[in-house]
């Protein structure tokens, strides 16, 4: 069976083709394609309240080359997903209907809490240590979802409009900080230790950059020498030395404010990052689907 996600997020869409085939009785996911294109709608969303006509014009050329690649997998089933910026947008929905008539493709605008659902889709907490609470954290470019674990069972689940895209345009207020905080100190609360999972493209590349093993924890200490690191460099300065893309070097350093923020507020000192996204928990919940209604 192929299957395919499509996540239309603040900074960046993304395409993810698999192929599930069963083994042992169990489904295996297999990745044929992941494609990235940085649309980054929130630029516009979040200071004018509207898609511009720039982005427009590429979201619909994306869809198309999305439709295309989804073609050419013979993809059977797919679903497309758009979250805060689409959300926000007061042309948002003009823009899906336009997808539609040109691509195809049918795209639903999903809640904050629906965003954090997906995650649970990813089985994330199965086959985890029961001796450990486990808060999951995926840092968009219009929002953050965080997910508690404990025992197997998602125990809360929240949105809060804090992305990367929202902070490099001086959106996020310190009422918005407060609740995150207060929010965090009463409901991510074990007597368990509690570590963090987390997910999204800047904390992959952090983990990426930091040489550590695959299913190891990178620290708290780590996270907040890296943001010093960046913090002190300007955009060109990380691009140079780094070698990011620019639509890479902006957003890391407010990605990992917002990953030092919840780790200090939550006093966790561990984070795993393991490779998987919405779009891998839409495949998840694509397929779960596909199995019920067989």
């Amino acid at each position: 069976m192929i299957i395919a996600a499509i996540d239309i997020g603040s900074n960046a869409a993304r395409l993810l083709i698999n192929e599930v085939k069963i083994q042992n009785g169990k489904p295996e996911f297999i990745k044929l394609n992941l494609l990235r294109i940085p649309l980054r709608l929130g630029m516009d969303v979040f200071t004018i309240g509207k898609i511009g006509e720039e982005r427009e014009k590429m979201v619909i050329d994306s869809m198309k080359i999305f439709s295309d690649l989804m073609k050419v997998y013979k993809v059977e089933h797919y679903r497309a997903c758009a979250t805060s910026a689409m959300r926000d947008a007061d042309n948002g929905k003009e823009i899906i209907e336009q997808v539609k008539q040109t691509s195809e493709i049918s795209i639903e605008i999903i809640s904050g809490d629906e965003e954090a659902t997906l995650i649970y889709e990813n089985h994330v907490a199965e086959g985890l240590d029961k001796d450990f609470a486990y808060l999951y954290v995926d840092v968009g470019g219009g929002s953050t979802e965080l997910t508690f674990y404990e025992n197997n069972k998602m125990i809360y689940e929240k949105s809060f409009n804090i992305g990367t895209i929202r902070l490099l345009n001086n959106l996020v207020t310190e009422n918005n900080w407060k609740e995150m905080k207060e929010e965090i100190k009463k409901n991510i609360v074990s007597k368990k230790p509690i570590v963090a999972i987390g997910s999204g493209g800047n904390i992959n590349k952090v983990f990426s950059m930091s040489k550590t093993k695959d299913g190891k924890p990178i620290s708290s200490a780590h996270l907040k020498k890296v943001y010093k690191e960046f913090n002190d460099l300007t955009v060109e300065e990380r691009m140079t030395k780094y070698g990011f893309r620019q639509d890479r070097a902006d957003v890391l350093v407010p990605a990992l404010k917002i990953y030092n923020n919840i780790m200090n507020w939550s006093e966790i000192t561990k984070i795993f990052v393991p490779k998987i996204s919405v779009a891998d928990g839409l495949i998840h919940h694509i397929y779960n689907q596909v199995k019920a209604t067989k």
